[in-house]
């Protein structure tokens, strides 16, 4: 069985359910896959951590709880410092670049890629949006789900009326993936 354990991690505003949300909803609706979710956060409605802890799978999952995450995606530096030595040997860590400085204390052979999402969401006109381009990054990085599944979970997931702008975020962090994959940057 072909099957990805991915946990986000963040804090409460940024979006970090939701970017769970959109990789499983892309997962079970648009790419025919099986996907569980579970999230945890704090009391805070804003500024506690938060996570999402997320499983793809090519056939059902006995078990949504996920320990030793194969992709890990962070967005704020308590959350690389509390989840990054969970990370499988071996595995992938997605973190915001200009938040996160790495150390020495990742598993071994752990490919480490960085976006500068915050950034890229200003530079689109909302730093909401931090959550989508990461979810972008996400696709782009490791293929789990397709392009046009995250595309279409991002249109059907977010707001009326800020579709175009979710959709540009996406594009943003996808390419950037695709772009460092390739070796560039």
């Amino acid at each position: 069985m072909d099957k990805t354990e991915i946990r986000v991690g963040g804090l409460g505003g940024q979006g970090v359910i939701l970017c769970g949300m959109i990789i499983g909803k892309a997962a079970s609706i648009f790419d025919g896959k099986h996907a569980t979710l579970i999230q945890a956060f704090g009391p805070e409605a804003r500024g506690s951590a938060c996570s999402a802890q997320v499983t793809v799978a090519d056939e059902a999952i006995g078990y949504p709880y996920v320990k030793n995450p194969d992709v890990l995606i962070v967005m704020s530096p308590d959350a690389y410092t509390q989840f990054a030595p969970q990370l499988k040997a071996g595995g992938t860590l997605l973190y915001e670049k200009e938040l996160i400085t790495l150390d020495d204390k990742l598993p071994a052979g752990v490919k480490a890629l960085g976006i500068p999402a915050t950034r890229f969401a200003e530079e689109l006109g909302r730093r909401l949006v931090l959550n989508i381009v990461m979810t972008g990054f996400f696709a782009g990085v490791t293929g789990v789900v397709s392009f046009d599944a995250v595309e279409k979970a991002v249109k059907s997931s977010v707001p009326k009326g800020t579709e175009d702008l979710n959709l540009r975020a996406f594009r943003k962090g996808y390419e950037y993936g695709r772009d460092q994959v390739a070796g560039g940057n």
